[in-house]
């Protein structure tokens, strides 16, 4: 055995014995971000589902005011409300050939018969923020671009979906952006929806927060749930997650039942301290690699 290969044995028993604390807490701090989702979608009940979850990152041991204690950690992620069509073809009739034109003209005029009021995107930011906005949304370099260089009075047309009664992306709607330029190179970027009948609920996405409690072995119901109702006040957090190495079903159920979601701290596993050129996964292109610039890695492979 090579002496990448003991580091590499060491490292596994030395996640092996890691408190449960530190373990979740290292999980926490590293932010990998398979391991996050994991968290909000595996959990009972679920906090989010896997396709509505955009960015994610995570806190730890961030102190509670005016007490000596910390919360285990918060994890932030963004809800993901609307997204934007691949293209026209996907939804506007004008562009569906076998269609006639008044067919298409009542179908268009059904999905867009209402109207939003004009919201603001963007007030008064520069280049980098005006850029970073609406790479952020979906659109493609050359559409950035576009919009940003709009003449005055236009608009920029694009068809979106937002959630149906079942959390799909299913329903259609019409976006049209618009970009005010200033002499002193800011921008205020402008949208209006139209729709069918439900109003997008935002432009893209909502943020949220989730505190993270490690449940102790020793502690009982009642304070657990003292201390994450504490953390909730404190930080105006509605959402809370409790790891668990083991629990009663009549606790879980009480959990549940104050709006707190639990998790099986088993499922957490630590990425593994990765050597590429020693590695034996099948299909990826950085094994064999001695020089690769992975650390840590969920597919590291030892030929047995």
């Amino acid at each position: 055995m090579t002496k990448s290969a003991l580091t590499h044995s060491g490292s596994k028993k030395q996640q092996g014995s890691l408190a449960l604390r530190d373990r979740i807490q290292i999980a926490l701090a590293i932010a990998d971000e398979t391991i996050l989702k994991s968290l909000l979608v595996g959990c009972t009940p679920p906090i989010a589902q896997p396709h509505r979850i955009g960015t994610v990152s995570s806190t730890i041991g961030v102190p509670i005011a005016a007490h000596s204690k910390a919360v285990d950690g918060i994890i932030q992620f963004e809800a993901v409300n609307c997204i934007l069509a691949g293209s026209p073809a996907e939804v506007d009739p004008r562009w569906a050939d076998h269609r006639g034109r008044d067919a298409a003209s009542r179908e268009l005029a059904h999905l867009t018969r209402c109207e939003s009021e004009t919201h603001i995107l963007g007030q008064t930011i520069g280049l980098p923020q005006a850029l970073s906005l609406l790479a952020h949304a979906g659109f493609s370099p050359q559409q950035v671009e576009a919009i940003l260089n709009l003449p005055y009075e236009a608009w920029h047309k694009s068809w979106w979906y937002t959630l149906d009664a079942e959390g799909r992306f299913t329903l259609p709607f019409l976006r049209l952006i618009r970009t005010l330029r200033y002499t002193d190179g800011t921008f205020t970027i402008q949208y209006k929806d139209y729709f069918s009948q439900q109003k997008p609920s935002c432009f893209k996405s909502h943020d949220h927060k989730v505190i993270i409690e490690i449940k102790p072995e020793l502690n009982s119901f009642r304070k657990t749930l003292a201390k994450i109702n504490q953390s909730r006040e404190t930080f105006g957090i509605d959402k809370a997650l409790l790891i668990c190495d083991s629990i009663s079903d009549l606790e879980a159920q009480g959990f549940v039942s104050q709006g707190i979601s639990i998790y099986a701290a088993n499922e957490v596993i630590l990425p593994a301290e990765a050597n590429c050129g020693i590695c034996s996964t099948p299909g990826c292109p950085m094994s064999g690699i001695a020089d690769s610039p992975v650390l840590t890695c969920r597919r590291f492979c030892l030929q047995g």
